[in-house]
């Protein structure tokens, strides 16, 4: 983009400020704490495939109380992979401005649309100049982004020619869990073939499943809740006003519910469907159209005829007969093209898989044949859940009033809330975090470190007390069977049960169905009271005490 708007041009001027130990770099030493026990079911076959990078330690940097130490130049490069997420082009700003810190003449090089650009060595150089109009800016534009892997033997091969002929010191992998167990892929892989590149990962991903105890929260996640809430809050309010309406709103999130989660605890909707216990409790897809019809019948008593239900993006996978039924549909469909819906595949469903498919609108089915991935595989993102649940609402209903049991009216309204989270301007929160993510990528690759994710912890409090460190790889992966093999992952971070935010969500719930709490966050804030401006998470305050780090012990 050529221009900027004028918010947008005073943000991309506006300093941003640095953790203690991120502030003077040539100070900072790399301290070795200990090493983080692998998954136990996995770890002999981790110790197999990673034996150069399974045991190494937590770091935690430090400023040394000794003069500051001179640095030689640095080659890093970096690349942007999968969606979108607010806070990237400070990753590169921080990344850039560090690397100037360490020695002026250190080179900065990014690679175009994501990892095809590593096997494609095309690269651009990122200057100062370049950078102006992208500070503190949403997007990926810069370099773009893709979703190409990293994975073969010949992709592996490439890779390590285009950072050799470039003479890279480090490469820096930004992504979420498939970016990054690539990340650890290559870093293994380097190290076992000689080549001297430094791998880094930052841990990139709105739909907050990128988490553990170490890792407090992704990057992108806080920004994209901000925009979704904004939008919910709105919403809500016309519900209120109107009060004739059911808003059934999709949140982005392609397998766990977080996002869902942090908007429901920001906006305080009549309903909130949680993936992760739609599957604990073993929900069919009428229990969960039962649970919404009973939210409206018990409303309708009242003389409420509206509101506002959230639906995580991936929900459809966690009910056990969906989920079924799309791995049926894989299997059937692998390498096949359907059109118009083919009886044959359908007639090849088990019984309860056809049930399943046969009672989905229409619209649903063709998603469900017609819309694959490059791997022929369902894409599940795409269908339509918003749409699907009012369709069976409906359905419910009409058969209630025919029994007589419901007597209320009932009209629907459909919004997703998507691709608008993904690059707007960053949160003062993604902000920050991006640039220090960035100085903490130069520092593990300057003292020589790979197979490490960059890693702030503290997050909740003020900037300055923010904790830097690593955290390696390999700790973060398990086995998983993936299109009938099993493979190494970095584990995705399902929405807790037992965990506080979802136990504050729980004890609130019930007084939302019948009570309009409803709030509204309103748009992000770049000015105001500290308490406005700077404020996390809901799900980040709630789980302040459950994150105690291997940083910090």
């Amino acid at each position: 983009m050529s221009r900027l708007s004028a918010l947008a041009t005073y943000r991309s001027q506006e300093p941003l400020i640095l953790p203690q130990v991120l502030r003077r770099l040539t100070s900072a030493v790399a301290v070795a704490g200990s090493i983080i026990p692998t998954d136990r079911s996995s770890v002999q076959q981790l110790v197999e495939l990673f034996p150069k990078t399974i045991e190494q330690p937590i770091i935690r940097f430090v400023t040394a109380a000794k003069p500051p130490a001179a640095f030689l130049p640095l080659r890093i490069g970096i690349l942007l992979s999968g969606g979108q997420a607010a806070g990237g082009h400070n990753v590169i700003a921080g990344l850039f401005d560090a690397l100037k810190q360490l020695n002026p003449n250190s080179v900065l090089l990014g690679f175009r649309d994501g990892a095809s650009g590593v096997l494609n060595n095309h690269v651009v150089e990122i200057t100062k100049k370049l950078l102006i109009p992208f500070r503190n800016q949403g997007g990926f534009d810069l370099l773009g982004s893709g979703r190409t892997k990293i994975s073969t033997a010949e992709q592996l091969s490439l890779a390590k020619q285009t950072v050799e002929a470039l003479h890279l010191d480090g490469l820096v992998v930004v992504g979420g869990d498939d970016s990054n167990t690539n990340a650890a892929i290559l870093a293994e892989y380097f190290l076992s073939t000689g080549c001297p590149t430094r791998i880094v990962g930052i841990p990139k991903t709105i739909d907050g499943d990128l988490k553990n105890d170490d890792i407090e929260v992704s990057f992108g996640f806080d920004s994209a809740a901000k925009t979704y809430s904004d939008i919910i809050g709105n919403i809500a309010r016309d519900a209120l006003s109107a009060k004739k309406y059911y808003y059934f709103i999709r949140v982005m999130g392609r397998s766990a519910s977080h996002l869902a989660l942090e908007c429901a605890l920001q906006t305080q909707p009549n309903l909130t469907l949680i993936s992760e216990e739609i599957a604990a409790k073993q929900m069919t897809l009428q229990n969960v159209t039962e649970q919404i019809c009973d939210m409206i019948a018990t409303r309708a008593a009242q003389g409420k005829h509206y509101g506002v239900i959230l639906i995580p993006e991936g929900i459809i996978e966690f009910i056990p007969e969906v989920r079924n039924l799309i791995n049926e549909l894989n299997f059937l469909l692998s390498g096949t093209e359907v059109i118009n819906g083919d009886r044959v595949v359908i007639d090849e469903l088990t019984e309860g898989a056809r049930h399943c498919f046969l009672r989905l609108p229409e619209a649903i089915q063709k998603q469900l044949l017609l819309d694959r991935d490059p791997h022929g595989n369902v894409q599940v993102s795409k269908i339509e859940t918003e749409r699907l649940f009012i369709s069976l609402v409906e359905q419910e209903l009409q058969s209630r009033r025919r029994a007589a049991t419901y007597f209320g009216k009932f009209s629907a309204q459909s919004h997703f809330c998507g691709y608008e989270g993904r690059s707007c301007l960053p949160s003062y929160f993604d902000s920050h975090y991006c640039y220090a993510l960035g100085h903490v990528a130069v520092l593990l690759v300057s003292t020589g470190y790979t197979g490490y994710m960059c890693c702030l912890q503290r997050l909740t409090r003020p900037v300055e007390e923010w904790i830097a460190g690593g955290l390696p790889l390999v700790s973060m992966m398990w086995l998983e069977q993936r299109n009938g093999k099993v493979i190494p992952v970095v584990r995705k971070a399902l929405v807790d049960l037992n965990g506080e935010p979802f136990h504050v969500f729980e004890k609130a719930r019930d007084d939302w169905i019948i009570n309009d709490q409803y709030l509204n966050p309103g748009p992000m804030q770049f000015f105001g009271p500290k308490d406005i401006v700077q404020t996390t998470t809901r799900t980040m305050r709630c789980e302040a005490g459950k994150h105690i780090g291997h940083l910090t012990t």
